[in-house]
């Protein structure tokens, strides 16, 4: 070994002692006859003492080194000079007197400052370009770390738990399952193709008619769909899948192992236990999404049928088209200016919000327990009566000094523009609590919703998720009334993991099938092989996935899950580091009988 000790590892009980480290510079201290160093490894730094008196020749090495050289020393330990010490080191009340000094390799200048906090202002495409360099980071660095004891932690929990991890093939059929798959030509088998698994789906489920009963696998997947925060082309889950359950069996299981850790890896506090569960229904009524922040209130409120037939032409004319009219209380907003609310307003239309009604209350109610006009500040008071403002308030539960804030529009538009006015408003009027960590389940999705431009029903989850038990007879005649037996587990605002109880008999999910319009030859081809397997006995089974950059990035505070993963790609799919993805060379793509076709330019 070419070091004894770590440079995080080094405390006063070690003083005497003769050690080797070795590591990167990190910085270089330069006071003539004195120089010290700050030895950095991924475990921590220690300062080292280069004195000239006592070791000239490892004065002159010390000399030449720079920012990130690779360097070995041999040293003796000893305490600082009382009031030398740092403090905010682990290793601050020691340094290294060194013997000998050796370079091991030399560095160029990096392209950002590695130490301290400057290259948090380093650009992105950069960082990527760079991303070893990147990782020497203290932050990236330890987030890389709590993403191996998450890892560590739910294998333990797992294990003891009598599930047995085990691999699935990553080369496989495509099959339509949601997303869109990454396809991979076969060369022994000429104008076919493999794909990337989006999830280990089908293959968990046939390991459950093979009777293992419980699986699990940190799973490698992957999705060609357009990218944004949460999201990456390839990207890692925990795979779980169990027999003989039903969902509060698997729902226990999920919820005992975030509890235990959290409590083993985050300094942070769990809400409330037991998770608080809600329908689908009720999370998109109360926040606009299917995945709330919970941490903070301001739930959203509905007054369709109050202003029905108001005069108000915003509102009326939204409910007669069949949309809805809901809103918000924005605590202590009435005194924000006029700019403040119209970029507000500006906030909601990239969502398809036309706009924000508001109304701002300044005062007081009367002796009645109503606001009368002049306690009110709003441009479409004059449009309501004294009993439809009064129902707004009482509705939105705003009191004086509050500001009501109001989207009329379809569904589709409104609750999505609510919803993230919601949580704008939480940063802003610092509602949320950073401490928190707010878990929640969602249940009761319906089981299908309906695709106008491909003109057929498509499975919210997968095609695999089972009916509820009692929904089954209607699945014909009214598709869109069925809900699932799904489940999503959400923390501080984002899904964190998704599962169901699957469909273990081959006449239901035949039907399944049929339902999403695809023809029996069409089952045959790409589903055959499930519909066979659960003719030779299938037990009632469910799982789930946890997306295992998502659970990192909530805990390490992280804004995206790039910052979560050792080589992310950029939001175009692009690999900066490796110039990749890139052209291949013809005889590659003759071996495959593959041609690239030009994209036609247009002419002048």
């Amino acid at each position: 070994m070419l070091k004894t000790h770590t440079c995080g590892e080094l405390r006063a009980s070690d003083t005497g002692k003769t050690v080797t480290l070795a590591g990167w510079v990190n910085r270089r201290r330069d006071h003539g006859g004195l120089i010290f160093l700050d030895l950095r490894d991924r475990f921590g730094i220690t300062q080292i003492t280069v004195n000239a008196e006592d070791r000239p020749d490892a004065l002159a090495v010390a000399s030449q080194l720079r920012s990130e050289y690779v360097v070995q020393i041999t040293g003796t330990v000893q305490k600082r000079p009382p009031g030398f010490e740092n403090l905010e080191l682990a290793t601050g009340e020691i340094e290294v007197i060194a013997v000998n000094l050796e370079i091991l390799s030399e560095a160029r200048t990096p392209p950002f400052v590695i130490s301290g906090t400057q290259s948090d202002d380093v650009d992105e495409s950069v960082r990527l370009k760079y991303r070893y360099l990147d990782l020497r980071r203290p932050k990236l660095a330890r987030n890389l770390r709590l993403r191996h004891e998450i890892v560590r932690f739910i294998r333990s929990f797992l294990y003891d738990r009598a599930f047995l991890e085990i691999e699935t093939p990553i080369l496989l059929k495509s099959t339509p399952e949601g997303a869109r798959d990454f396809i991979v030509p076969s060369r022994m088998h000429p104008g076919h193709f493999y794909a990337l698994p989006q999830s280990p789906q089908q293959m968990k489920q046939l390991l459950m008619i093979a009777g293992i009963e419980r699986y699990f696998q940190i799973a490698r997947c992957f999705r060609d769909e357009d990218l944004r925060a949460d999201r990456q082309p390839e990207f890692t889950q925990l795979d779980l899948e169990m027999s003989f359950v039903e969902a509060a069996d698997v729902m226990a299981l999920i919820e005992e192992m975030l509890i235990k850790l959290s409590a083993t890896l985050s300094d942070k506090r769990i809400q409330q236990t037991p998770f608080p569960v809600m329908s689908y229904a009720d999370a998109l009524a109360k926040y606009g999404i299917d995945r709330p922040d919970i941490r903070f209130g301001l739930e959203l409120f509905d007054v369709t049928e109050l202003v029905r037939g108001s005069g108000f032409g915003v509102f009326e004319n939204a409910a007669a088209a069949g949309g809805v009219i809901k809103g918000l209380c924005y605590p202590n907003g009435a005194s924000l200016s006029r700019k403040d609310i119209d970029g507000l307003i500006e906030y909601v239309k990239p969502y398809g919000a036309k706009g924000l009604a508001w109304i701002g209350i300044t005062a007081g109610p009367d002796a009645s327990g109503r606001y009368p006009a002049e306690s009110l500040r709003s441009p479409i008071a004059k449009f309501l009566s004294l009993q439809e403002i009064d129902g707004i308030v009482r509705a939105s539960g705003a009191g004086e000094g509050d500001l009501i804030l109001l989207v009329a529009d379809d569904a589709d538009v409104t609750n999505p523009a609510l919803a993230n006015l919601r949580l704008e408003i939480g940063q802003r009027a610092d509602l949320i609590d950073p401490h928190l960590l707010a878990f929640c389940w969602v249940i009761d999705f319906p089981l299908l919703e309906y695709d106008g431009q491909e003109d057929r029903w498509v499975a919210i989850h997968h095609p695999f998720t089972s009916a509820r038990d009692e929904d089954w007879s209607i699945l014909e005649e009214r598709p869109g009334d069925v809900k699932a037996k799904a489940y999503d587990v959400v923390l501080n605002g984002w899904e964190i993991g998704g599962g169901s109880i699957r469909i273990h008999r081959s006449g239901q999910q035949m039907r399944m099938f049929q339902q999403l319009g695809l023809s029996e030859s069409e089952v045959d081809e790409q589903f055959g092989h499930m519909l066979e397997a659960f003719q030779y006995g299938a037990p009632p089974h469910g799982g789930i996935a946890l997306g295992i950059e998502r659970l990192v990035a909530l805990y390490a505070d992280a804004q995206s899950i790039r910052e979560v993963m050792a080589f992310p790609k950029t939001a175009t799919g692009a690999d900066l580091l490796l110039d990749a993805p890139s052209p291949v060379e013809d005889r590659q793509l003759a071996e495959l009988r593959i041609a690239v076709r030009e994209q036609p330019t247009r002419a002048a």
